[in-house]
């Protein structure tokens, strides 16, 4: 047992509320850091892009450790980014473009401690970098989600299969890093100390976030009937995870910055696809499960139409809004009642 669940357990705590809420606590703790690093060198679609992935998929990628770790059923993991992934592009993008609206055009923030663009040109500039940037990382989820259908075609993502997904996801994260430093290297941004001290809270909100998780999968796996119960492992496991890219968007919809809710949203999904997926396969053949194709049509689905509402409407009407609750419908129906 980790020390923080050994001090929960002397406490008396141990229960399901008391790590629902610590998950959610290390969120929230994530998410108010992950706003700081606006102001230490990040741009916001590079905070999106780059940062803000690894965050709210930190416990996908925890999920993956824990079910190899106990040589758990690879299928969840699967399931789990499968799940991940429909849900941020539909749902989760959905709802707060149904209350706000999620446009990419209009004023572009100011930043603190920085003189605001003039006549409105270069703020107008950064816009348009920002959905190309948007452009080319939704391109990248409809690039891994073919690939990922193609290789698993025949019934299985292995080993192989594992290492090409773990090499596309690299080649992409290069790519994304060496575009963060040059745009910092060109509007001479660096990163400065109070960067990497909300770099160190983040990853102390991270072990809260994998003793948590650690906890609530042993719970799962004990329950043997129900729904709340090792069958639907992935599924559950995969809403669970799904809150802190849920509170990412509305706190920044709120905040009229769509261009950080998109960029969160869909570069979370490089976490599940290909990462999660390519790590799992590597340690165990995953069999891919009934429903498979049909989340991943409705995640290519999405992404084209996200792609096209960037390019010609710059950004999601509120009207969009429906159909994507209509399309996540059926991923759960086809999920949970086939």
């Amino acid at each position: 047992m980790n020390p923080l669940a050994e001090a929960i357990d002397q406490l008396g705590f141990t229960n399901l509320w008391t790590y629902l809420g610590l998950f959610l606590a290390a969120s929230l703790l994530m998410v108010w850091r992950l706003e700081a690093l606006l102001d230490h060198g990040l741009e916001g679609t590079a905070l999106g892009t780059l940062v803000m992935p690894y965050c709210s998929g930190l416990g996908n990628l925890i999920f993956v450790a824990i079910i190899a770790g106990r040589r758990g059923p690879a299928q969840e993991v699967l399931t789990n980014c499968l799940v991940n992934n429909v849900t941020n592009l539909t749902l989760v993008l959905a709802l707060p473009a149904l209350v706000w609206g999620l446009s990419l055009r209009g004023p572009a923030p100011g930043r603190k401690g920085g003189a605001r663009a003039k006549g409105g040109t270069p703020a107008e500039t950064e816009q348009k970098i920002n959905r190309l940037s948007l452009l080319l990382t939704l391109a990248a989820v409809i690039f891994f989600s073919a690939i990922t259908w193609d290789l698993g075609a025949d019934g299985q993502l292995d080993a192989s299969d594992g290492l090409v997904l773990v090499a596309l996801f690299l080649f992409w994260q290069c790519f994304q890093v060496f575009d963060v430093l040059k745009q910092n290297v060109r509007q001479r941004r660096s990163f400065g100390p109070l960067f990497y001290l909300d770099l160190g809270v983040i990853l102390l909100a991270a072990y809260g976030i994998y003793v948590s998780i650690d906890w609530l999968v042993a719970w799962l796996s004990a329950r043997p009937g129900g729904f709340v119960s090792a069958a639907h492992l992935g599924w559950l496991s995969g809403w669970l995870m799904v809150l802190p890219n849920a509170l990412l968007a509305f706190y920044y919809a709120a905040r009229r910055r769509a261009d950080i809710v998109y960029a969160s949203q869909v570069g979370d999904g490089h976490i599940c696809i290909p990462l999660c997926l390519g790590l799992s396969a590597l340690v165990q053949p995953i069999a891919v499960p009934k429903f498979f194709e049909t989340g991943l049509a409705i995640l290519l689905g999405a992404a084209v139409v996200h792609a096209g509402c960037v390019l010609l409407a710059g950004g999601l009407p509120r009207w969009m809004g429906w159909p994507l609750l209509a399309a996540y419908a059926w991923f759960v129906g086809a999920g949970l009642l086939a």
